[in-house]
């Protein structure tokens, strides 16, 4: 019998090299969209849960071996000539650049099992073009579930200097709305996606467009929530972030967490801020998180949450 999981992830590892002002990593390190969200929800005791994502044969056995030690349930590797990555250099400002160390292999139906489909949740997170449109119209067609997308690999290339940079075609991701029920970009991206600055707007845009639900995280400023009839501010929780990378995946994967729990929509996102503040103080995939620790740092911002 096959399992029902809980938590499908979609979306390419990376072995990332990062550098902040606080720390640097000892070589290349896991990393990744759909793998920080998947690794969060399974810290947090939500079982079973899937991967799918495409690596090449130079990272193929550190990471099973990962996956393992962090307990995701199952693993589909899509194969590929090299496993993708990025060098993520981040200033005091916590602006960052990021340099491809190598790109892995797109993700299509045909790699996705037929039990994957039957999960509660898909949590769609590309890192660099590795899902498309028709991918996701697919999973909408062919699933119950409830689907997440985190855009950011979405709106990314590769400069002809080997950077990434951000770019939208903005008829598709038009169309990618009305197949998701959660889309959550950060500020940055969510300019590029609808050309509106403002993130309430562009939180609009996006439910126009037709997600249910948008998500706008603005770092050290909480985030925007917008269900199509309410929009709440999200206070982030005060901490010290030595190392931002993969705070928003961790949202998209605690936000996960507490809906399957309460579909409480402000309550999730409450629960996902403060998940997010516990990852920027740590870095790599090494990294603690608990239930009992996210709602203590909940409760002491519940009371800065604000209906605009």
């Amino acid at each position: 019998m096959k399992m029902k999981f809980k938590v499908v992830a979609i979306g390419n590892p990376v072995y990332d090299e990062i550098i902040t002002p606080y720390l640097k990593t000892d070589g290349r390190v896991l990393s990744g969209c759909s793998t920080n969200a998947v690794l969060a929800i399974s810290k947090l005791g939500v079982r079973p849960v899937a991967l799918i994502g495409s690596v090449g044969k130079d990272h193929k056995e550190r990471f099973l071996s990962d996956l393992k030690k962090y307990g995701i349930d199952e693993t589909v590797i899509v194969p590929a000539d090299e496993t993708g990555g990025f060098k993520l250099i981040y200033d005091k400002s916590g602006d960052r650049t990021l340099d491809v160390l190598g790109i892995a292999n797109k993700i299509t139906r045909k790699d996705i099992p037929e039990d994957f489909l039957h999960a509660e949740f898909i949590a769609v997170g590309p890192i660099l073009q590795e899902v498309d449109l028709d991918l996701i119209e697919w999973l909408k067609e062919s699933t119950t579930a409830k689907i997440f997308l985190d855009p950011q690999g979405l709106v990314r290339k590769v400069g002809s200097d080997g950077r990434i940079i951000r770019t939208a075609d903005r008829k598709v991701m038009k169309k990618v709305m009305n197949y998701v029920d959660f889309v959550k970009p950060n500020e940055h991206e969510s300019v590029v996606i609808t050309g509106e600055k403002d993130p309430k707007k562009s939180a609009e845009i996006l439910v126009d467009w037709g997600a249910p639900v948008a998500i706008v995280t603005l770092a050290e400023r909480g985030s925007i929530v917008y269900d199509g009839a309410t929009f709440y501010k999200i206070p982030a929780y005060e901490t010290f972030a030595k190392d931002s990378t993969g705070a928003g995946d961790t949202y998209m994967g605690t936000f996960i967490v507490e809906y399957g729990r309460t579909k409480n929509i402000s309550e999730s996102a409450l629960y996902a801020s403060c998940g997010a503040s516990m990852m920027v103080e740590q870095t790599g995939p090494d990294f603690v998180m608990t239930d009992d620790e996210i709602k203590k740092r909940r409760e002491t911002i519940r009371n800065k949450l604000e209906v605009l």
